[in-house]
């Protein structure tokens, strides 16, 4: 495998894993320190939120970190857009300077309007609710992205960054994650949820928002004060949502 990238805590590096959330849900159930990053070249059983496939062939990054903040539940959520904005401040250098690069609610990175990343947070509670740990994972398509899903997929490569390499970007990464999440502890989510929301794609444009039980369908109109959408429904009603997928509507 090529060298561990340079980061300032533990890295654990695998040429294949079944999916690096659940080996770093493993580690940090056996006790594994705050800080500790699963990074495999390849997995072979991926997945994102809710448990949807991700295709994950040698190329591309795939990482979880371990992560104990001293937080409610609800508040380390908060992390995910943390995990956004370092990535897209790592991969602003790299860019083609035309490239629009964008966040997709709740947990996705775009260039050009297509999916080039994707967050997925795991965590467990201990009996009185406090969080015991958090796996946050990262899944960017550097080399090669999957055809024929839901929602238009592109990779790093595909876009023009020819330079891109797996090692670098984890590099990058890890540096501006911990410059990032270091404002996020000691100034409050308000920073990160402006920031995030300055390159929120669909910002007042009609969405199709899918709930377990019913689909919503509005515009987007904010980004509140704990991380949740806000909707303005069609017949004019707000509703607030914490977790969903949200598309253009079908036409």
């Amino acid at each position: 495998m090529s060298r561990a990238p340079k980061l300032p805590r533990n890295v654990v590096a695998l040429d294949s894993v079944d999916s690096t959330n659940a080996e770093a849900g493993r580690l940090a159930a056996a006790g594994a320190a705050d800080g500790t990053l699963v990074w495999a070249r390849q997995q072979t059983a991926g997945y994102g939120r809710r448990g949807r496939a991700w295709v994950s062939p040698p190329g591309n990054l795939y990482c979880s970190l371990i992560l104990r903040p001293d937080c409610p539940p609800i508040r380390a959520a908060q992390l995910g857009f943390v995990a956004a904005l370092a990535l897209a401040e790592a991969l602003d250098d790299i860019l083609p300077p035309a490239s629009e690069l964008a966040f997709k609610w709740p947990n996705d990175i775009l260039i050009n309007r297509r999916k080039v990343a994707g967050i997925l947070l795991e965590s467990s509670s201990g009996e009185t609710g406090d969080l015991d740990w958090l796996i946050l994972g990262l899944g960017v398509n550097i080399e090669s992205f999957p055809d024929g899903v839901e929602f238009p997929a592109t990779s790093l490569k595909a876009e023009g960054c020819r330079g891109a390499s797996v090692v670098a970007l984890l590099e990058a990464y890890g540096r501006c994650f911990q410059a990032w999440s270091e404002r996020w502890r000691g100034q409050g989510f308000e920073p990160v949820r402006a920031a995030w929301f300055g390159r929120a794609v669909g910002v007042g444009e009609a969405i199709e928002v899918r709930l377990p039980a019913e689909t919503l369908r509005g515009r987007f109109a904010e980004l509140d004060a704990g991380g949740a959408l806000v909707m303005e429904l069609e017949d004019g009603r707000r509703r607030t949502v914490t977790a969903a997928d949200v598309f253009a509507p079908a036409a």
